[in-house]
């Protein structure tokens, strides 16, 4: 299979909110640069959907139904294949965004007050791949 640089940037959303994938998705997938290929709510259907779906980037929480982002974090940092991590989270003190960083996050965004940052950084992420 040929690799084709002008495909859309794989996302996977991570979050135990619906309403928080609900509005990601209206965000990231309209655009076309850069789509939503799955989404959970705990860290093992996101191990499993990830490996499924081939992503190239994560969106996660640090609160997920059966633990923490940071656990996933870990697990990802594992992987042979590189995928982009990117934090949104309403858990922005120093405290989880140092935690956050030393499990492996490539990004860190404070759902509050960093919501549209984060966005910018997926377009970012996706214009950077589109080009090659």
């Amino acid at each position: 299979m040929e690799s084709n640089n002008r495909s859309p940037l794989r996302v996977f959303v991570v979050d135990e909110s619906t309403l928080v994938r609900e509005r990601l998705s209206g965000h990231i997938g309209p655009h076309g640069a850069a789509c939503i290929v799955g989404e959970a709510e705990d860290v093992e259907t996101a191990l499993q959907g990830i490996e499924d779906t081939d992503a190239e980037a994560v969106i996660l929480d640090l609160r997920l139904i059966d633990g923490s982002g940071v656990d996933l974090l870990h697990a990802l940092r594992s992987r042979t294949d590189p995928i982009v991590t990117i934090v949104l989270t309403n858990y922005a003190s120093p405290v989880f965004r140092e935690a956050s960083v030393v499990a492996g996050a490539d990004y860190f965004f404070d759902k509050t007050t960093e919501f549209d940052l984060a966005m910018e950084t997926i377009a970012r992420l996706a214009r950077e791949k589109m080009e090659g």
